[in-house]
């Protein structure tokens, strides 16, 4: 993953071209969740890779926290229309999490679980090749709850509900399973460029 460098804010020509249809730009950083902030202590915490009911893999946080760390700086974008440029991620890359296990990705899809319930369905090519991350530091710190931590999901490239806080497992599924928006009218993609917010966009 690639890291971009702080250079400020972009001219309005950058800006155009960096924002996907639909969106403004944000210097904040907006919380935005479906109920109360779970506080997960890192103490008991694990992330678990399965398949169906079946674990394949399993960290605690001190295990995750030896894999080998990718850093990643990019433009994040909301389905709820904010953009934020130049954020800064570190976390372990499911490449290096499937590689520490020993294991190829048994199916073509997952559902990322979150510790508040939550699920979001995601493919799998979307989550290999460098393109996400279990990331547990922002902008150089530990991620606060509001924002996911102590562990989020990363995938930049999709709208931000698909980037599950407060990640615990990522679930291997046989088919394409809607997760919580999805089953609730969401895109079962998700790609801010084609503006894939709802399901028929």
């Amino acid at each position: 993953m690639a890291t971009r460098g702080f250079t400020g804010r972009p001219p309005a020509a950058e800006i155009r071209e960096r924002l996907p249809p639909g969106q403004y730009l944000t210097d904040d950083f907006p919380v935005l969740q479906m109920g109360p902030t779970p506080r997960v202590p890192t103490e008991g915490w694990r992330f678990t890779l399965r398949h169906g009911s079946k674990p394949l893999a399993s960290w605690t946080w001190e295990e995750l926290q030896a894999l080998p760390r990718t850093r990643w700086g990019g433009d994040i974008h909301c389905v709820t229309k904010w953009s934020k440029f130049d954020t800064a991620w570190e976390g372990v890359t499911l490449d290096d999490l499937l590689a520490a296990a020993g294991l190829e990705a048994p199916t073509g899809f997952v559902l990322a679980e979150g510790h508040d319930d939550y699920t979001t369905n995601i493919p799998v090519p979307d989550l290999l090749g460098g393109k996400a991350m279990v990331a547990t530091l922002y902008d150089g710190r530990p991620i606060e709850p509001d924002h996911g931590g102590p562990a989020r999901l990363l995938v930049p490239h999709l709208y931000f509900w698909k980037s599950a806080k407060w990640v615990k497992s990522l679930r291997f599924t046989e088919r394409d399973e809607a997760g919580f928006w999805e089953l609730r009218g969401y895109h079962m993609y998700g790609d801010p460029w084609r503006e894939q917010r709802f399901t028929g966009d």
